[in-house]
């Protein structure tokens, strides 16, 4: 049995698996709200509160891991564990939980991202656009089956877009309509800074994975928009109602209460990566990091085989 922690910059997660007649079973999961990341971009540290609120969660998983038989488990830092200038507290903090945390790097994290998506699909010739979308980064890749032909990672996240253009509370329809064209505007130029290549990779089909895309896929298929899938027009014509339910605090069908403060930023970021590769369709994949973490933590102990650092994490499992 073995355990995947993803410490994001929005939520951490815990993963716990095992090996079952040639496939991986799922026998626990656990997500706990923690925003690791809130203002990381804007004063550059983890503030105490938040570091607390983290290590809170590490306690809780560590608790729920001594339940099962676990006989490895890998805790992998994000975005927010590369930027930060206190992070190596915060992984110290951790270490006398009983906890290791390796922190791995953004192109680390889009390899694994993409293992974790393709988990879900079915084996085919075309060639796909996989996106996550983070807290604090987005990772972008192009592959074909389980060979990768793009791997990026861009300093974009939903919460790092929400304290950047939506921190004050902006009480008129009006008002926060300008935000949304403004952090759209601002998505682009991130996005659009490696256009070019997205182009050449001439992709045939799109997913998306993170509680962001999961949040707007929710909110698409409530409103009559299909199953599974974000289009680029209905995220345009649900752009009033968006800024209406965030103005006035009424509800809007799909939407979760917990999710409500990374709606607009989430809303910015997918509607500006869409403009900018020309994705008029996006899949939902429920499948992502952590699925990824799962897979290759099982075939690399049923082939032994050393890590490979041009293509997998340089990171080692601990022991349960």
């Amino acid at each position: 049995m073995y355990a995947c922690i993803d410490l994001g910059s929005n939520s951490f997660h815990l993963l716990i698996g095992e090996w079952e007649d040639g496939r991986i079973q799922i026998i626990e999961r656990l997500s706990e709200k923690v925003q690791l990341g809130e203002n990381v971009n804007i004063n550059g540290y983890i503030a105490p509160e938040t570091f607390e609120r983290g290590q809170s969660c590490l306690r809780r998983f560590k608790l729920l891991m001594k339940q099962y038989p676990v006989k490895r488990y890998w805790a992998l830092g994000t975005n927010t564990f590369r930027i930060a200038d206190n992070a190596e507290e915060f992984i110290q903090a951790a270490k006398v939980k009983g906890i290791d945390i390796s922190v791995i790097s953004g192109a680390q994290e889009a390899v694994l991202i993409y293992a974790g998506v393709i988990t879900a699909l079915p084996l085919s010739e075309r060639r796909r656009l996989i996106i996550d979308i983070g807290g604090g980064s987005t990772e972008i890749i192009v592959g074909q089956k389980h060979d990768r032909v793009l791997t990026e990672s861009l300093i974009i996240g939903s919460v790092s877009w929400r304290d950047r253009f939506f921190s004050s509370a902006q009480q008129k329809s009006a008002i926060i309509l300008e935000h949304m064209d403004l952090g759209v505007a601002a998505a682009k130029q991130v996005f659009e800074s490696i256009s070019p290549s997205i182009e050449r990779a001439e992709w045939d089909e799109a997913y998306a994975s993170s509680g962001t895309v999961k949040m707007l896929a929710f909110i698409c298929e409530a409103h009559g928009y299909g199953e599974n899938q974000i289009q680029l027009t209905a995220l345009h014509n649900l752009k009033g109602k968006i800024a209406k339910c965030i103005a006035d605090g009424s509800n809007l069908a799909g939407l979760k209460q917990r999710r409500r403060d990374l709606l607009l930023p989430g809303w910015c970021i997918l509607v500006g990566l869409m403009e900018s590769y020309k994705v008029e369709t996006i899949n939902f994949s429920a499948t992502a990091l952590r699925e990824g973490m799962l897979d290759f933590m099982v075939k690399n102990e049923k082939t032994l085989r050393a890590l490979e650092s041009s293509q997998l994490p340089e990171v080692s499992f601990a022991k349960g």
